[in-house]
């Protein structure tokens, strides 16, 4: 049976709570969340903020104090940015967000840094001085494809081997399922990819423990999903862990410590 990394992710960039009541928005919000995870077993933290207005960021700011608020909440728990842009930030926005902060670890789209070429090569060459672990954000074959061509050209360091293989999407709502992630292994097979997967939808513990069961790590939480495998409402992210860290227990896998 494998072992596993375990990450939370515990909003997202653009559910609210009024979709579930217990969506963390603010830093302090988020901080609960995150220290209840990580006793349920959760060690990374992928980390969105949001404005005065409750909408996707990329402020510096806004990620310093939601960093803060974390730290002090779960000193051991390794954070990790995102500098996803929701559609709402453009390759430039995206940079200087990496430039202002210089992360630990950033998640980073290969599709979207895929829109100016010449920002991506100075982004990844930045997270490359500064140190940053850089997690590729892979929404399918293609999106790996220009992972490869980036690494046969030198735009992304070849250290940079970190992947989230993300099943389903959120809109248009499309439910991930476990057969999905097979696509995705296939266009990686030669890569050496140390990968994660994430999954929308209600199927996303199915989905999660067959990327353990296959060699893969884990990313749960309300980004991704809010509802119980019978399709009810989870009661806060604290309570997806728990409920995947026991059903991966019951399947034999062990959790690791980061």
């Amino acid at each position: 049976m494998a072992e596993y990394k375990l990450m939370v992710a515990p909003n997202g960039a653009r559910r609210t709570r009024a979709d579930h009541p217990q969506l963390p928005v603010t830093p302090e919000q988020t901080a609960q969340a995150a220290a209840a995870c990580f006793s349920g077993g959760a060690r990374a933290l992928h980390l969105h903020v949001r404005d005065a207005e409750g909408h996707h960021s990329l402020d510096a700011g806004r990620y310093r104090e939601a960093l803060d608020a974390v730290r002090e909440s779960a000193p051991a728990m390794a954070v990790q940015i995102t500098t996803e842009s929701a559609g709402l930030y453009n390759v430039e926005d995206q940079l200087t967000c990496l430039d202002k902060l210089r992360p630990a670890a950033a998640s980073v789209s290969v599709r979207e840094m895929a829109r100016d070429a010449e920002l991506a090569a100075r982004a990844y060459a930045l997270c490359a001085e500064a140190g940053t672990e850089v997690q590729h954000i892979l929404y399918g074959p293609d999106c790996i494809a220009q992972l490869c061509a980036w690494y046969q050209d030198g735009t992304v360091p070849g250290v940079m081997r970190d992947a989230i293989f993300v099943l389903g999407t959120y809109s248009p709502p499309v439910l991930a399922k476990p057969r999905g992630l097979a696509a995705f292994r296939d266009a990686a097979a030669d890569m050496r990819l140390n990968w994660t997967v994430c999954a929308f939808g209600r199927h996303e513990r199915a989905c999660l423990l067959a990327a353990i069961a296959t060699g893969g790590d884990a990313r749960i939480g309300f980004e991704n999903n809010i509802e119980t495998p019978e399709g009810g409402l989870l009661a806060d992210n604290a309570a997806s862990v728990a409920a995947f860290v026991q059903a991966a227990k019951a399947q034999g896998h062990t959790l690791k410590e980061c």
